[in-house]
């Protein structure tokens, strides 16, 4: 069976729609930064979204093609994820979504390095004819973090993130949204198949003691 990080690694990605604390460790990602409304069609996230998973599925299939990348096993590709924020918003203002400044990521296995990234991408070049010049190999500590399960639709993540913020306060934690610490979504359920309100995504907000 493909290593499963969602089932190997549920303290991270199947919280429970309870808040909770939870001290996130160093990751690899394949990542993009970009600005805008995510719904917009055709517009930089969702071209975003593509060249990431076109990087991912390189990556994963490579033990199939002619770089055998040192420690490979077989794995699903893990969820999408973002990293959102605002200039001057402290938090996540819904009603002003092309505001938006965003990181994309897919988490990396740990066996992949640079050298293997960087591979992947030019791979991803010459097979697909697209400029993956926008993609990089982000490597991310968030450190301590309040997270939560939302299901149901992403503009009433608004509510779980009320409850997050009572329990963090309640436990003696106060949010710690910086230049470098954000507003973390991880998309469990795929958009394109799941009922808005059956979808399930894990919301993460850095803390510190307050």
């Amino acid at each position: 069976m493909p290593f499963d990080y969602k089932k190997e690694y549920k303290e991270f990605y199947m919280p429970s729609q309870k808040p909770a604390i939870v001290d996130v460790p160093p990751m690899n990602y394949i990542a993009i930064r970009g600005k805008g409304d995510p719904n917009e069609e055709d517009g930089e996230y969702k071209q975003a979204i593509s060249l990431l998973y076109s990087i991912a599925f390189t990556i994963k299939m490579s033990k199939k093609g002619s770089r055998q990348i040192e420690g490979y096993f077989d794995y699903v590709v893990p969820p999408l994820e973002g990293f959102w924020w605002q200039e001057g918003v402290q938090g996540i203002d819904y009603a002003h979504k092309e505001t938006f400044c965003w990181i994309a990521l897919i988490r990396l296995p740990d066996f992949v390095t640079q050298a293997d990234f960087d591979w992947a991408v030019a791979e991803a070049t010459g097979k697909k004819k697209t400029d993956f010049s926008k993609v990089e190999f982000l490597t991310y500590t968030e450190g301590l973090c309040v997270q939560c399960m939302h299901v149901g639709f992403y503009d009433e993540e608004p509510a779980t993130v009320a409850l997050m913020r009572d329990f963090m306060e309640k436990s003696g934690y106060a949010m710690d949204i910086t230049d470098s610490r954000y507003h973390h979504e991880i998309y469990l359920s795929d958009a394109r198949r799941v009922l808005p309100e059956k979808r399930k995504t894990v919301l993460r907000l850095p803390i510190k003691q307050a």
